[in-house]
């Protein structure tokens, strides 16, 4: 259950940050924000086989990375939605 809690709070700040570096923090809230931190941090596993807070422990690589995975997905939505990415 702690893991479960801790998940979704690293989640929730990677993803806003990952919000206010793409500059969409005005258009999401706190449950988009663990969304995409969450989204994120999965799709970077995926790129980066083990690199981010869903397989790997928490360390400064898997934060970096699933950070790094964050923005790519804010990127990607912007892309779609806009057209354009910020």
């Amino acid at each position: 259950m702690l893991s479960f809690i801790l998940w979704l709070v690293i989640g929730g700040i990677i993803g806003w940050l990952a919000s206010i570096v793409m500059r969409t923090d005005a258009q999401q809230g706190i449950f988009l924000n663990i969304v995409v931190g969450i989204v994120g941090a999965f799709l970077a596993g995926l790129v980066l086989s083990g690199g981010s807070i869903n397989n790997a422990g928490v360390n400064v690589t898997s934060l970096v990375a699933s950070f790094v995975g964050a923005v790519v997905l804010l990127g990607i939505v912007n892309l779609i939605r806009r057209g354009s990415v910020r």
